[in-house]
């Protein structure tokens, strides 16, 4: 029985537009031969791990010092949007594991001329998929032709070892950033250079974060004194401790140059000279660092 024209039509259709789905998604990802994760950035200020994919760009992983220590994902595009749109993140199962149904993830906004960002959250949702040996990709119109989809997936092949350091150096990072010691203020015992012990364990972690930044462009102390003890004597006095702290952080392998003092003795006051408190706060030291 030959089969009837409708029938061949609705075949050739079929076939038609199997084809063309198939020519319109242009994938892109590391083959199992030329996966590789990098660890490009291993210190206590900053980790970064990155995967390149062929022909696209590169997928880094990254997080800086601070009490969160939060991880944020960026796709580095060789070729930015020219328009703003959207693309689909999901969960892609290995090959071997092929009948099970890929598991939507989230959406992440692409902005003209700028690589795709994500934050903490889906990152760590994507780390932890890859480390079960699934594949994160994603799937969005292409903006050169728009015919045509784009898959850009990340591979699981050699991740593990990789993400091992990158979690081990996360670990080790310090646990506060810049923005938490650029302008302290600290403060002395009465008529000595001591700082309080709660301004030499401030002081202490300054020290340990200067210790890893290389940017440092200028770092700016001044010293004051309440207004006890003589005023020529309390301007030597804010002199001198302004000179200690100088030489405490030049030790560290800061450059000399980028350090400036500055003692005002009695100047300046935040607050009433009438009592202990007030006094306490007057008798001060202000550190303030700048980066390049």
């Amino acid at each position: 029985m030959k089969p009837s024209l409708l029938s061949l039509n609705l075949g050739l259709l079929t076939l038609l537009t199997s084809v063309h789905a198939t020519g319109a998604m242009r994938e892109y990802a590391a083959t199992a031969d030329t996966s590789n994760w990098q660890m490009v950035k291993t210190s206590r200020l900053e980790c970064q791990l990155n995967h390149e994919v062929p022909y696209y760009g590169e997928a880094i992983f990254s997080t800086a010092a601070s009490k969160s220590k939060d991880v944020n994902f960026n796709l580095d595009m060789v070729v930015r949007p020219d328009n703003y749109s959207i693309a689909g993140l999901k969960a892609v199962p290995p090959r071997w594991r092929a009948g099970l149904p890929a598991r939507d993830i989230a959406n992440m906004k692409l902005l003209r001329k700028f690589d795709g960002e994500l934050g903490n959250k889906t990152a760590w949702e994507m780390l932890t998929e890859l480390e079960k040996g699934y594949q994160p990709t994603f799937y969005y119109q292409d903006w050169q032709n728009t015919a045509d989809k784009i898959a850009v997936g990340l591979s699981s092949v050699n991740f593990k070892q990789a993400y091992w350091a990158f979690l081990q150096c996360r670990d080790s990072m310090l646990p506060y950033s810049f923005e938490d010691i650029s302008f302290t203020v600290m403060n002395y015992e009465p008529n000595t250079s001591k700082l309080t012990k709660a301004s030499q364990k401030r002081l202490e972690k300054i020290a340990e974060y200067l210790k890893h930044d290389t940017g440092i462009a200028s770092i700016s102390i001044s010293s004051y004194t309440d207004s006890y003890g003589g005023r020529w004597n309390n301007l030597e006095l804010s002199k001198k401790r302004a000179k200690a702290i100088k030489e405490y952080i030049v030790a560290l392998g800061i450059d000399e140059s980028k350090v400036d003092t500055e003692g005002y003795g009695e100047k300046r006051h935040v607050a009433s000279n009438d009592n202990i408190l007030d006094r306490n706060k007057n008798r001060r030291l202000v550190i303030q660092i700048a980066k390049m």
